[in-house]
């Protein structure tokens, strides 16, 4: 059984390592000789970047999915001695992530769990906005369709206006635009929108406004950058 879980973050998007993981958490990601993460090739991409003490090619990398069973995820923490590391594909592992199913169960056999410092899109895009950083809640993806969508938005704003409590989702990237302009379809125009694309990179955009005055002005370009949407009522 391993002894240590590291929770190690990784990028947003494209920038340099240093912007994004402190140099003690590089340290230690480059010692590791065992990791889980969503997605192999970016994991060995996100190795690239911290640096290896040996070759990427004898580092074992598990692949998590939502359909990972818990047994496979058991042998991967039984299985193998020392410590390892667990990675998510964008930001903080185990938050809006699968990775969470792993730390659960390596908590159940006792093993030592250890987050590292890195970004949050959803923490940095609530620092960054101005709205209430005390009272939030962060649901993931809107549904698809336009009418369900709209109806959800409105929910979220009662309760937002009920609770005085800030909203965050996100979309897929190449929907954004669309999302954008349903959001000003469906939210009342007071109701602070605040836009944060592409947090940590060189594109990096925030601007919060009321839904009045994002009608007001030209559309912000949000094609195809992962971008975290949030309002308050």
């Amino acid at each position: 059984m391993i002894d240590v879980l590291h929770l190690l973050p990784v990028s947003l998007g494209a920038a340099p390592v240093e912007r994004w993981l402190p140099a003690e958490a590089r340290q230690r990601a480059s010692t590791l000789k065992t990791y889980i993460a969503e997605n192999a090739k970016t994991a060995r991409a996100y190795l690239k970047q911290t640096g290896t003490e040996g070759a990427i090619q004898d580092i074992t990398i598990h692949t998590l999915s939502a359909k990972t069973s818990e047994s496979d995820m058991r042998r991967w923490l039984t299985e193998t001695s020392g410590e390892m590391g667990l990675v998510s594909e964008a930001g903080c592992p185990a938050v809006a992530d699968p990775g969470a199913r792993v730390v659960q169960l390596a908590h159940q056999l006792g093993i030592r769990v250890v987050p590292w410092v890195g970004p949050s899109s959803i923490l940095l895009g609530l620092m960054a906005s101005g709205l209430d950083g005390q009272r939030f809640t962060f649901h993931g993806y809107v549904p698809i369709a336009p009418a369900e969508r709209s109806k959800q938005l409105k929910t979220w704003e009662q309760l937002s206006a009920r609770h005085n409590q800030t909203q965050l989702f996100i979309e897929t990237p190449y929907r954004n635009m669309a999302m954008f302009a349903t959001l000003q379809e469906s939210l009342n125009p007071g109701t602070r929108l605040c836009i944060a694309r592409a947090l940590t990179t060189s594109d990096e955009w925030v601007q919060t406004d009321t839904i009045a005055a994002w009608k007001k002005r030209p559309a912000p370009d949000l094609d195809k950058y992962p971008t975290l949407f949030l309002f308050l009522a």
